[in-house]
């Protein structure tokens, strides 16, 4: 399977292809958020946090695979975003398996934490009842009987498979010579 992907995506494009995914994930969970009037659950704002962590370090990559001389720095970076994207997926596999009845979620799922943004007047909604309960274990939008947090869960998983190109393609090379 690797090889077939580094066969579409080179090593040295791997960082700007990544970049280009996180950028429109991120700015598709924005659009379901602020646009769409989806109001995310605990779980939900958990799973955005690897693709934050994950934006700088995919711009580092990026900028240090365009110079000659920097050697296996962004072969390294990319493979921690490449474990940083399986996090992700564990993250959306959790979350999706919540939805699915598969396991418990946690005691403080469902308590709207999408819709406080640490205002006096949000704090006064939330005491008179006035908040909108957010739950983790109802899938608040489907396509194709898959949740967001199971489309989380696959595209976790190709940025994934998509960082670990460079790896892949350096641990190859040594190996075959």
């Amino acid at each position: 399977m690797m090889k077939r992907l580094m066969a579409m995506i080179p090593p040295r494009r791997a960082p700007l292809v990544t970049l280009a995914i996180v950028l429109a994930t991120i700015a598709g969970f924005l659009v379901f958020e602020h646009l769409l009037g989806y109001v995310p659950c605990a779980l939900c704002l958990e799973q955005r946090w690897p693709y934050y962590i994950a934006l700088p370090i995919i711009l580092a990559a990026w900028f240090v695979s365009r110079e000659a001389n920097l050697g296996r720095w962004p072969t390294w970076l990319m493979a921690l975003v490449g474990v940083i994207f399986v996090v992700s997926a564990i993250l959306g596999l959790r979350h999706a398996g919540v939805e699915w009845g598969w396991w418990e979620g946690p005691a403080d799922c469902g308590g709207g934490a999408g819709a406080m943004s640490g205002s006096i007047a949000d704090l006064n909604a939330a005491l008179s009842g006035n908040t909108t309960i957010v739950p983790c274990d109802k899938a608040a939008w489907r396509f194709l009987g898959i949740s967001l947090a199971g489309y989380n869960f696959l595209i976790s998983l190709a940025l994934a498979a998509v960082s670990f190109i460079p790896a892949y393609a350096a641990w190859k090379e040594r190996h075959e010579t």
